[in-house]
């Protein structure tokens, strides 16, 4: 994940350890040594995510962004 989205609202699709997609909306808190820190914005639980595993981020647009 490029170090850009620290501290943003990202949405990630992920794949875990068991091999289970998964599609989560979150809150970079850090990036470090292969791992990556968030809230997730459901839950509201913190989680670590393994970069490995991430297989596609993107932003999520505010409507401060220009949203619709």
């Amino acid at each position: 994940m490029p170090v850009k989205y620290l501290g943003c609202l990202v949405e990630i699709i992920y794949l875990d350890q068991s091999g289970k997609f998964t599609k989560r909306r979150i809150q970079v808190k850090s990036i470090r040594s292969g791992l990556i820190k968030a809230d997730d914005l459901l839950s509201g639980q913190p989680r670590t995510f393994k970069e490995s595993g991430l297989l596609a981020c993107y932003p999520i647009r505010t409507t401060a962004q220009g949203a619709i």
